[in-house]
């Protein structure tokens, strides 16, 4: 079983009182049906109970949350109990509380004389559902049934639960029935079927444990069939999508590269525990998971494939640093789609497609912040994964199929790696003139060769930008020493400019709420004030701010490096310390602004001059914004 039954262990107490026989029993009963190949994975969760609570002669009943009630009192053999498991269990599998298939109309009856209404019948539906689950187990040959089906003849062209219930309603309505659940004779097995399932197919929403058996169902006839054929268990190396990433190692020098260490893994179960619809890639573990329920051919799973490749090539998994980890996996599909469809590499499936046209050439950065703009329309979108899942997953652990690669542990990093065979792919495929790839794409391969500017190096560049180097002059006001050669003439003596706080300063907006670290407000201070420095700005206008602004006036940039006592540790409003700073008449017009913060503040700030912000590592802003943004990592 999937979830976790509530039985207790039985440990070697010498206090704890023996398991009598039939919970021994049960056990034994749950043992089987955990080993069973078909109803081992299935869904449900087993809860026994007592006698007193389920009543005397009912083994089990199940609801339509997947729990399973089993009465620990009543002693039954252990196959036995594995028939009554099973039997609860294709209740769930084959959706015999969802609405969409139970009889909801009422149906005019005649029995020769009188005509009468008969509307929707609880127990007859239960019992219909009881009959047809205990020919499908007859013909599985799965444990040992309560009662013998064939005392009970039936018509044989009932074939459906729909069909029993009308035979039932007609023939034996009011009447004494022999009767095949696992409850009481005069109780109904499954509950709450006065309160039938119904799903919002439009938002995704489906009946898990029917799915969840079909993927098994189909798994243990794909190996019952391999095993009867005299075979070991082919782990699907023939299948369509295996075949595609076989595709592009031996004609697509461009991924080749990256698709000969990548898995596919075609795991029903796999698929199904990670609600994977279609495919994800787990970069970490060099694996891409396929779900074989979708019957998609070769040429669609190229397309598919290609596309988790190049997420792992242009790394997409790191570059989401400070944003929305699965807002950033729809921006990165929409452009990857895009260009796949120019390359016209594959065949473009027709469901969970991300693609726009009017996207074309936007970058994945771009296509985040539109999407920022819309949030609500774009979270409600399927990704290959599925809704409200990206398809990057980022376990961070080792594969659970083994090692792939020397390059996990070796010399040479999985990062470096990847870079390295996009490169060269990209190389080979124009120097061999092996098709067309888009400008953007072209672009993407190239920048990851240039090494990434380190933060503390793009703040610098900040400080350049808006603090030139300040003009020696020469005075005579203090001479130089006179040269030996020459000890009649004069030197100059070459001195900075005079340096005024009013127009070589800049303001800093601390955020000290409870939600900063000290440890990362140290390091931002003493990075800030070391580059401040180094451009002979002796003075910055500093303002604390939680929920109110605090205004610690100029302060020099010692004060900054070690000496800022940290007010504040409140919830987070930034706007009053931009107002405070902006309407300041000691504080220049173009001054520029440093916005230090975690990024938990207000959804929208509006800062007229210019201004930049910085950031731990793995945050971000709850707004878009065209200033720049520097993430520091904390040692």
């Amino acid at each position: 079983m999937s979830r976790k039954t509530h039985t207790h262990k039985n440990r070697k107490n010498p206090n704890q009182k023996k398991l009598s026989a039939s919970a021994e029993s049960l056990l034994a009963g749950i043992g089987l049906i955990r080993s069973s190949p078909l109803f081992g994975g299935l869904d449900g969760e087993i809860i026994p109970q007592s006698k007193q609570r389920l009543g005397a002669k009912t083994p089990a009943v199940v609801d339509s949350q997947g729990h399973i009630y089993v009465n620990q009192d009543i002693f039954l053999p252990a196959k036995q109990w594995l028939y009554i498991i099973a039997h609860c269990l294709l209740h769930l599998a084959f959706g015999h509380f969802d609405a969409v298939n139970m009889p909801s109309y009422e149906k005019q009856l005649s029995d020769g004389t009188t005509k009468r209404t008969v509307s929707f019948q609880p127990f007859l539906w239960n019992e219909a559902c009881d009959i047809y689950v205990d020919r499908f187990l007859a013909d599985l040959k799965t444990g040992e049934p309560l009662m013998d089906l064939r005392t009970f003849p039936l018509p044989g062209n009932l074939k459906t639960e729909l069909q029993l219930y009308e035979y039932l309603t007609e023939h034996h309505a009011g009447a004494s029935i022999q009767y095949f659940g696992t409850a009481a004779p005069d109780q109904c097995d499954m509950s709450g079927l006065s309160h039938p399932l119904t799903y919002d197919t439009a938002n995704g929403e489906y009946n898990h444990f029917a799915s969840c058996f079909a993927c098994h169902l189909a798994e243990c006839v794909s190996d019952a069939v391999t095993t009867s054929g005299g075979h070991e268990k082919q782990h699907f190396s023939n299948t369509p999508a295996a075949k595609a990433a076989r595709w592009f190692i031996d004609h697509y020098p461009l991924l080749g590269g990256i698709a000969s260490h990548f898995r596919i893994i075609e795991d029903y179960r796999c698929c199904y525990q990670n609600e994977i619809r279609i495919a994800a890639i787990d970069v970490s573990s060099q694996e891409i998971y396929i779900n074989p329920a979708c019957k998609y051919n070769q040429n669609q799973w190229r397309f598919v494939l290609a596309h988790e490749y190049l997420h792992a090539g242009l790394k997409h998994n790191e570059r989401s640093i400070g944003r929305n980890a699965y807002l950033w996996n729809i921006a990165c599909d929409f452009v990857i789609n895009g260009w796949l469809h120019e390359m016209q590499l594959g065949e473009m499936p027709t469901d969970g497609l991300l693609y726009d046209e009017s996207l074309r050439g936007v970058s994945a950065e771009s296509v985040y912040d539109r999407i920022l703009s819309d949030m609500r329309k774009y979270k409600s979108l399927d990704t290959f994964h599925g809704n409200g899942h990206g398809d990057i997953l980022d376990t961070g652990g080792p594969s659970k199929h083994g090692s792939l690669s020397k390059y996990r542990t070796g010399a040479v990093s999985l990062d470096d790696f990847l870079q390295e065979a996009l490169q060269q792919g990209l190389e080979f495929h124009q120097s061999h003139n092996r098709g067309f790839l888009p400008a953007g794409l072209i672009e993407e391969i190239r920048a990851l060769s240039m090494p990434v500017i380190p933060w503390d190096v793009q703040l610098a560049e900040w400080f350049d930008l808006h603090f030139a180097p300040l003009e020696k002059h020469r005075t005579y006001a203090r001479p130089s020493r006179r040269q030996a050669s020459s000890p009649d003439i004069p030197r100059p003596l070459y001195v900075p400019a005079e340096i005024l706080e009013h127009n070589r300063t800049f303001g800093v907006i601390i955020d000290t709420s409870g939600s900063m670290e000290p440890k990362q407000l140290g390091m931002a201070l003493g990075s800030i004030a070391s580059y401040a420095a180094a451009k002979e700005v002796p003075y910055a206008r500093v303002v604390f701010c939680d929920a109110a602004a605090y205004d610690a006036g100029y302060l020099s940039v010692e004060d900054i490096a070690g000496r800022v006592q940290v007010k504040g540790r409140g919830g987070t409003v930034l706007q009053p310390a931009v107002r405070l700073l902006e309407q300041a008449e000691d504080f220049p017009q173009n001054g520029p602004i440093l916005i230090i913060t975690d990024g938990f503040i207000e959804s929208s700030l509006s800062v007229k001059q210019e201004h930049a912000y910085l950031l731990p590592s793995g945050s971000r802003l709850p707004f878009t914004t065209r200033s720049p943004i520097f993430y520091f990592k904390p040692s």
